[in-house]
């Protein structure tokens, strides 16, 4: 693929010069530059590159609607489990439907079998960038990971662990809304296991001390993230920091945490707890999930008088429009130049040649305008689909929403009295060998008096082991109250989750659904979009044949100018 470095039309390999301009074609060195994927969408520019994909700034072929195309890098396609992931990452995003969560638009293969997928055209800075410039206040800092522990929130609700998240996977658009990226090796409990035993992926700066050892870490795990990522975006430093990996993720298996106040005298008290509580050592030392999480963050930002983040809808589809005019009509333009243009060289007696070849253009122009038409419903019908399937899965999500939440509470509450089981246990179980004791006092008075006497230490006995008894019993029954009371906070929180399981169920049937609904036009996109691409192959190819022996001419360059985009110009007919 070449391009024309004054008027960036793309050509292919086999032209050099621009027919509009005269310039002559660069080669472009990225082989994706200018070409269509999966005959949808034209990648423009490189806007990104990673390890494991590329990201381009692209706009969908025949409505000019900017998104962003992500590719997975060539040397990796050919690995299963790296194809895998990179296709969860869609999948698991596009489920999410979260105004926080980047969203995902289409994914698959492109021509050459490379894994694509298609989101959200984002324009902003990475948190990584913030942080960089400086400590951030606590007055921006609070709805920022306000709105990350939304994101979190729905992602966990549907069984979401997203298992690396970190200031660069956390993306701010103006005025700081929050869009977490970046889901290629997130895991879904409904997923098959792509990691092997003994593989650990993520950051280790922002790795919770079991992801060390296991790579099943469950939602726990990115609160300890978002503790880490907390703690650095107010000090602008780490919790722990060492030369290597391994030594990071020892530092995170054995050393406790530092205290926010420590760095941050001027800390709210309730949130050096929250971010201390948010990077213990275990999970179970962590808030129950990430809505009592949400709770503190505003119950903290409430005291500050820092106003929390308004909770956003799922945010409209752009509606789809045709390109704009200079685009939808640029080969219907530019053949009608080309037409004046030989008119006026050749009069009235076009070379055969050039008759054949012209109305060969107009006939590639006529075509492209009805493959366009053709094109825009399909992209219509597409885009009322996905409204559809996003509306009501942002309904869905609400109602999650209001089931997590409430059963949030109840979870903190089971969890906080069961923990109150064990001192009562205890305290029921120092009584036993305290009976013991007691009862070898009766049997030992008893043994003296022998009946035949009454001997008053042997009632004294009887009365310390009765009252005994009773305080056992007492204890006992406390304990056994509390049991109960933690069985059915328990029983409760069961019965949501039962809820909550029919609802991700039946979740699953409509994303199916809505893909079985969408695959039809995607490939008749597709189809159109291999068409249209040919034809505007064609079109160059001929526009160079025509045009390229009369660039010398002077009295034409009033032509070549308009065809460059210059000011048009006025002739007589001919």
């Amino acid at each position: 693929m070449k391009s024309c470095p004054t008027c960036s039309l793309r050509y292919p390999s086999e032209s050099n010069t621009c027919f509009a301009d005269g310039s002559t074609l660069v080669v472009l060195r990225d082989p994706w530059l200018g070409n269509t994927v999966a005959g949808r969408y034209v990648l423009d520019e490189l806007i990104g590159i990673g390890g494991m994909a590329s990201v381009y700034r692209a706009r969908f072929l025949l409505t000019d609607r900017p998104c962003a195309v992500k590719l997975l890098n060539p040397q990796l396609a050919s690995d299963h489990t790296t194809r895998e992931r990179f296709n969860r990452e869609a999948k698991l995003a596009q489920r999410l439907a979260h105004p926080n969560i980047i969203e995902i638009f289409d994914h698959g293969d492109a021509e050459d079998g490379t894994p694509f997928l298609v989101m959200e055209l984002l324009e902003g800075e990475s948190l990584s960038e913030v942080i960089a410039s400086g400590p951030v206040p606590i007055a921006r800092a609070l709805p920022i990971v306000i709105q990350m522990t939304r994101a979190l929130a729905r992602a966990h609700d549907f069984e979401v662990i997203h298992r690396d998240l970190k200031p660069e996977n956390v993306f701010l658009l103006r005025g700081d809304r929050v869009k977490l990226l970046d889901f290629g090796i997130a895991r879904c409990a409904q997923d098959v296991r792509l990691t092997n035993a003994g593989e650990v992926f993520g950051t280790p700066e922002y790795m919770a001390p079991e992801r060390a050892t296991s790579s099943d870490a469950g939602p726990p795990a990115d609160l300890y993230a978002l503790g880490v990522i907390l703690f650095e975006m107010l000090t602008q430093r780490l919790p722990f920091d060492a030369p290597s990996p391994a030594q990071i993720l020892n530092k995170h298996m054995l050393e406790p945490p530092p205290r926010l106040g420590e760095h941050l005298p001027d800390a709210p008290p309730a949130l050096d707890q929250l971010v201390y509580d948010l990077m213990a050592k275990v999970p179970d030392g962590r808030p129950v999930d990430a809505h009592r999480v949400l709770a503190s963050l505003k119950e903290v930002s409430e005291a500050a008088r820092i106003p929390s983040p308004p909770e956003l809808d799922s945010g409209p589809i752009a509606p789809p429009r045709p390109s704009s005019a200079a685009a939808a009509q640029r080969w219907s333009t530019r053949v009608e130049i080309v037409e004046r243009l030989v008119g006026k060289t050749y009069g009235g007696a076009l070379p055969v040649e050039v008759a054949r070849t012209l109305e060969q253009m107009k006939a590639h122009v006529k075509e492209l305008a009805e493959l366009r038409a053709r094109g825009l419903e399909e992209q219509r019908a597409l885009d009322t689909i996905h409204r559809e399937w996003k509306e009501g899965r942002f309904r869905q999500g609400k109602a999650m929403d209001r089931l997590t939440v409430d059963i949030s509470r109840t979870r903190e509450e089971a969890r906080a009295t069961r923990v109150g089981i064990a001192p009562l246990a205890g305290a029921a179980r120092s009584f036993a060998p305290r009976v013991r004791e007691a009862h070898r006092d009766v049997v030992f008075w008893e043994g003296r008096s022998g009946f035949r006497e009454p001997y008053r230490e042997l009632a004294d006995a009887y009365r310390a082991l009765a009252d005994l008894v009773e305080l056992w019993a007492d204890a006992r029954h406390a304990e056994l109250e509390v049991e109960a009371a933690a069985v059915e906070k328990e029983r409760a929180v069961a019965e949501v989750d039962q809820q909550i399981r029919e609802l991700r169920h039946s979740l699953v049937i409509a994303d199916r659904a809505m893909e079985d609904r969408k695959a039809k036009h995607f490939l008749a996109l597709a189809d159109v979009g291999r068409r249209a691409e040919k034809l505007e192959m064609e079109l160059l190819r001929s526009s160079g044949r025509i045009c390229a022996p009369l660039r010398g001419r002077a009295d034409l360059a009033p032509f070549f100018a308009e065809l460059a985009g210059g000011v048009p110009v006025a002739t007589a007919p001919v």
